[in-house]
Parts: structure tokens; sequence; C-alpha cells
């Protein structure tokens, strides 16, 4: 598992211009970045260079020390502590034996910081004996260490519940030096009382999104439960998603994130840091499956909804149309037309993919049939809402709970899909025709004109100045541009190049 600093490679042109919109990125959250092939000893056989993993992860943790909100300090530590957990506990224990003390022997502001955020999520690693040391010493704390040492206190902890449903929701609030904050854990009793989504949502929302479950829900109540009961209760959901996942029976969950990257994980960890500050619970925990014909509860429908929390106008956007049920008939196959916009001569594909594709996996799809390097942000703008990877200050809810016909129901609806925030790759997406299942493997490519322009270049007006630069070899910066492309000859570039069956290969090994 290689904790990294992400460098895309950004062509002449764009490199001022996406420095100047860096914004628009909206992540709130400093954390490690990880990348999507595990190298881990546990999964390369190869041993942890503790140097390298040490650079790496202080690297990333340059902006640490500035955050405002020590919530965002413990997304981080918890985000290379989930990473540890799911490659079989070998990253943990070099935290422990290895990472705390060659960070605490750097004694710099960065590895105080660091020790601090990992301790904030598991107190056993000796972290917070390290940076008390370094202190000590005369390193500079950060701003926020004051106020993560604040007691966590409980707010309120409440069960909703609808008699006619196979879900529940459990919602509690924390508050900290001030700051308050909740979470939401979807839970499903058909599937044995498993966790299935948790939400973290700032509390003045809190009032707007009981109001939206209750307005969703058939006649659903609200139970105040006692803290120690409400600990277990999270801990027994929490626990049978672990059983779930450690099978692979647990839900599928969007191509295209590593393990640690995906916000169950990261959020179940700092939900359970939160249990903890808990009372102990007097009875002692369910055996996994017992149970799960109890307590029929709201739907998953409205937690996706509810994903990422309001917009930045602070609405909830138009309510989705209900996504098929197992027991409606298959899904349809949408021919739909995927077209950049702006390019000329024009660039598109025709593709074939299930009515019922999520938005997660359509991300995927896109990504293929355009030969991008899914390295940038992305968001589709439909008429019910922006969705993509769950952002409040954006205004993005989560895409990987919502369907491709749940935002464009029928022929001709239409929206939009825009991958990086800097170059704003926009691309048209209409449904052309509604078919049915054919023999043979879907997603697949049935059309299309010309190749995808290379990432980072600019954008389209970016694009075109590429291709007239590589048409004068006369022009200054064509030897450049050759060399940033990888190319030896102007030859090598194929701007005209599509091959629709290559595209559908390359989708049925997604």
């Amino acid at each position: 598992m290689s904790i990294i600093v992400h460098h895309s490679r950004v062509s002449p042109v764009s490199r001022g211009r996406k420095r100047a919109k860096s914004k628009r990125s909206g992540l709130r959250v400093v954390r490690p970045a990880v990348t999507d092939v595990c190298d881990c000893p546990s999964c390369s056989g190869v041993d942890l260079d503790p140097d390298e993993l040490v650079g790496s992860l202080l690297s990333s943790a340059a902006e640490l020390a500035e955050v405002d909100d020590p919530l965002d300090v413990e997304l981080f530590g918890g985000t290379l502590l989930v990473a540890g957990q799911l490659a079989d506990g070998d990253l943990t224990e070099a935290l422990s034996n290895g990472l705390v003390p060659a960070v605490a022997e750097l004694a710099t502001a960065e590895s105080v910081a660091v020790l601090l955020a990992l301790d904030a999520v598991d107190g056993g690693l000796g972290a917070a004996d390290a940076a008390e040391r370094l202190i000590r010493a005369g390193v500079p704390a950060p701003a926020w260490a004051s106020e993560l040492r604040e007691p966590v206190k409980l707010g309120q902890c409440q069960r909703l519940v609808a008699a006619d449903a196979d879900e529940s929701l459990l919602m509690c609030t924390f508050e900290r030096a001030g700051r308050s904050h909740g979470f939401l854990t979807y839970v499903d009793h058909a599937d044995c009382d498993a966790a299935m989504d948790i939400m973290l949502f700032p509390v003045e929302f809190q009032d707007e999104i009981l109001g939206e479950i209750r307005k969703e829900g058939p006649a659903i109540t609200t139970e105040i439960l006692e803290p120690a009961e409400f600990r277990w209760q999270v801990e027994h959901v929490l626990d049978a998603r672990t059983v779930h996942d450690r099978d692979g029976s647990g839900p599928e969950l969007p191509d295209g994130l590593s393990d640690a990257e995906k916000p169950y994980h990261l959020l179940a960890a700092l939900l359970r840091t939160r249990m903890r500050t808990l009372p102990e619970p007097s009875r002692p925990p369910a055996q996994h499956g017992a149970g799960s014909d109890r307590n029929r509860r709201a739907t998953l429908e409205l937690l996706a909804q509810l994903q990422a929390g309001t917009s930045q106008r602070g609405g909830f956007g138009s309510k989705l149309p209900a996504k098929r049920k197992k027991s409606d008939p298959a899904a349809p196959i949408y021919q739909i037309k995927v077209g950049l916009r702006g390019a000329k001569p024009p660039i598109w594909r025709r593709l074939e993919v299930p009515a019922n594709t999520s938005l997660a996996r359509l991300h995927d799809i896109i990504q293929v049939a355009f030969g991008w390097a899914d390295g940038h942000l992305h968001v589709f703008e439909t008429a019910y809402g922006d969705f993509g990877v769950a952002d409040r200050e954006m205004g993005h809810r989560a895409e990987a709970p919502v369907t491709l016909e749940q935002v464009a129901p029928g022929v001709g609806d239409r929206l939009q899909y825009t991958y990086d925030f800097g170059d704003d790759w926009t691309h048209e997406i209409v449904v052309e025709k509604v078919l049915d299942r054919q023999p043979g493997a879907y997603p697949r490519c049935t059309g299309g004109r010309r190749a995808a322009p290379p990432e980072d270049c600019g954008g389209i007006w970016g694009y075109t100045e590429l291709l007239e630069v590589l048409s004068d070899p006369d022009h200054p910066e064509h030897e450049e541009r050759l060399e940033w492309l990888g190319l030896d000859s102007p030859a090598d570039f194929q701007p005209d190049r599509f091959n629709a069956a290559e595209i559908t290969r390359m989708l049925t090994r997604r």
C-alpha cells in the first residue's frame, strides 16, 4: 500500500491554469492518497521501505498542520490506519514498530502533526508519547492540537424506525470545543443487521435531514436510545459488515477506488473511535446473523439521496425516481451517445449499457471509452442534482447508489459528465434508444469518432493549439510538445484513430 503524493503529467499550456483553478477541487479533508494497486508487504512480498514511506507520508501531510477542524485530522489518521487494517494488519504493525519512531526521529512540525493524527484514531501506537517528547524538545505543535485534546461530548442517540421496511437508520451527534458533527448509519436487517453505509454530516443540517427522512418513509418514528444501548447497536452492525467484507459477501462498492479510499471503511473507523467514548454495553455482543428479521426500517434509497448532505445552496435537489427493485423485470439496454463538448471535428462514442448501470460504473465506462486516466475529479450534472464523489461543499451527492435510468428515465433524456475541473472535459450524454437485451456482454461500444485528447493538455482550446503545434515542425514548442507526449515523430500522434472493438474488449476486462 503506497502512501504517495499524486503528481499528474501536466502540459506546459495547462500547468499555470490548473494552479489558478485549484480551489475548485473542493477537497476539504487532507489525507494521504492511496494507489489502486496495493504493494504492501502482504500483497507484494517486498519488504516495506520505512524511509520511503515516511517521506511520502510527510509530503502528503504538508498541509495537515494548517487545517482548521480537528475532524479533518482524525480523517487523515483514519485513512492510513484503515489501509493497514485492509492489508491484513501488516501496515498497522509497521506503524507502531517502525513508522512512528521513524516519523518522530525527523523532529519536524509535520512529524508532530502526523503523530497526533495517528493517536487521535488509535491510542495504542505510542504516537502521543512520541509527539509529546518532540513538543517538550521545542518542536512546534499545530494550532489544532489543544482542540483535538478536548473531550468529545455525546449529543443525542436515536434510531429511526418504520414498521414495514427492512432497514433502519442509527443517528448520533457529538460536540468538541464548540464544533459539532453527526453520523448516520444505514442498517440492512435482511442482511444480518449489517451496516451498509455511513454518512458524516454537520449538525446544522440535522433537522433538515430528519425532515427529509420522515417525509420519505412510511410512518417513521424515532426511538431515543441510552448511550450504552446505542453503542451496542452500532458495534453490532459494524461487526456484521466486517464479517461480510471478509467473506466477500459485502455490498458492491464503486470501481476505481482502492479499499482505503472507500468512504465506508474510513467513516466506520472514526465511528468506532467515537463509540469507545460511550459507556460499555451491559449485554454481550450479538452472534452474527441473529435477529436479522427484527426491526424493519427506512430505505437505502433515502440514504443515497441524503449522501453528501445538502448542496452549497442548502437544498436537497429534485427527488430521484425510485430505483429498480430486484423483483422487477431485468433492466433494458440504453443506447447512449457521449460527445465531447466543443470538439471540432466531433469526438464521440456510442455505447450500449444496462439501464440500471450505476453512475459510478458509468464514470468508469466513459473513462475507458475516451482513454482518460481517472486522475482527476469528476461530476455528473443531472436534472436531479450533481453526483460524483460525495462533497457537501461542492454540492456533489454520492454517485454509487444512483443509476443511469434514475437520472435519465427515457429516450431523449440528457445529462452532462465533466472530468478534470481544470481542463473541464465536458461530455454531453443523451439516451438515443431503449433496446432489448441481446446475447453477449455489456457494456459495449458500437460506434464513435476520433481519439480523445491527451490528458492535461489544457482543455479543448489547449488541444486545438496542440494540434497546430504538432502540425508545424518550425513551431518553437514543437519538440517540447513531442517530448511531453513521449513521441519520436508527429506521425506517431493519431488524433483520428478510433476502434470500437478495441474499446469493447477493454470494457469487458473491467
